[in-house]
């Protein structure tokens, strides 16, 4: 057999990961957004280990602009490193973006999957507590969870997570449904497999893709929410995140417009680069894009 007729065989054996990374690779802006974000989450890691210094330091005079006394990105209203705040700041905002993001994605995925497979009165229940959570207003239920329980950086974390999830649970209901009644789920239904098997086991993997890329953009949701939340005053004092910076100058926007600028750039940055990456994912994990 020649080379020319294994070409077509090698083509089909190729594996849907791969053809999913093929067309991602291809798409430049979630290629860039990628980037990106990793430079972000290296920063994050390694940033406050390769520049040590305490973020809640006071260490120079209040307000020195960027690049001025030998601070690249100035001080604060309290003469603190703006610099080390970012790049401690970025630690906290990507945990809590990826938990409220993971929260998120349990409790949809949960609320979902019983939805989509059960039917019945099952989902009608299901389906108004979803209908209920997402009339509510989302940033004003989160102020009374952390005003009520403490602005700790767990419940900060569960309050995002409890009124962000009902998109997760619509996409997952849908795809549950059309995935059910699917020959390859009959066959395994038929064959003995038991409920739980076949939601998670079954039904569940062939589902993932668009779960997956709501999941993605849930973790820019959630830095933008604790970013309001921050403003707010809503954030625990003894953590710095990008928005607790923006939150503690946004007296001073006006007079040090920098301090408040800077840090909003970076979640500016961080947002875009995940919603690029989505974009790609959804583009990559989409079967009738894949031939475009």
């Amino acid at each position: 057999m020649s080379d020319q007729s294994l070409e077509p065989a090698i083509e089909k054996a190729r594996s849907p990961f791969s053809e999913a990374w093929e067309m991602f690779r291809g798409n430049y802006a979630a290629m860039a957004g990628l980037v990106v974000l990793i430079l972000i989450v290296i920063g994050a890691v390694l940033g406050p280990i390769l520049y040590p210094t305490d973020p809640f330091d006071m260490v120079w005079a209040p307000f020195s602009p960027p690049g001025q006394d030998g601070f690249l990105l100035g001080t604060d209203y309290l003469g603190r490193d703006l610099l080390a705040q970012i790049l401690n700041g970025g630690r906290v905002t990507l945990v809590i973006g990826l938990s409220a993001a993971v929260l998120t994605v349990v409790i949809g995925v949960t609320v979902g999957a019983l939805a989509g497979f059960y039917g019945g009165v099952i989902e009608e229940i299901l389906m108004r507590i979803t209908e209920f959570f997402q009339v509510l207003p989302t940033l004003l239920f989160s102020m009374v969870i952390v005003a009520l329980f403490g602005a700790s950086l767990p419940m900060i974390t569960l309050a995002i997570g409890l009124v962000s999830w009902t998109a997760v649970a619509r996409i997952t209901r849908a795809e549950f449904l059309r995935v059910r009644e699917l020959e390859y789920v009959m066959a395994s239904r038929a064959s003995g497999a038991s409920n739980m098997a076949l939601m998670f086991g079954v039904i569940l993997p062939n589902a993932l893709p668009p779960i997956i890329v709501q999941s993605a953009l849930m973790v820019g949701s959630a830095i933008l929410f604790e970013a309001g939340l921050s403003f707010l005053g809503l954030t625990d004092p003894n953590i710095t995140s990008w928005g607790q910076i923006i939150g503690s100058n946004r007296q001073y926007i006006l007079e040090s417009s920098y301090t408040v600028t800077i840090p909003g750039l970076a979640i500016f940055i961080t947002v875009l680069a995940i919603s690029l990456v989505g974009d790609g994912l959804n583009d990559a994990l989409n079967p009738k894009l894949r031939k475009r």
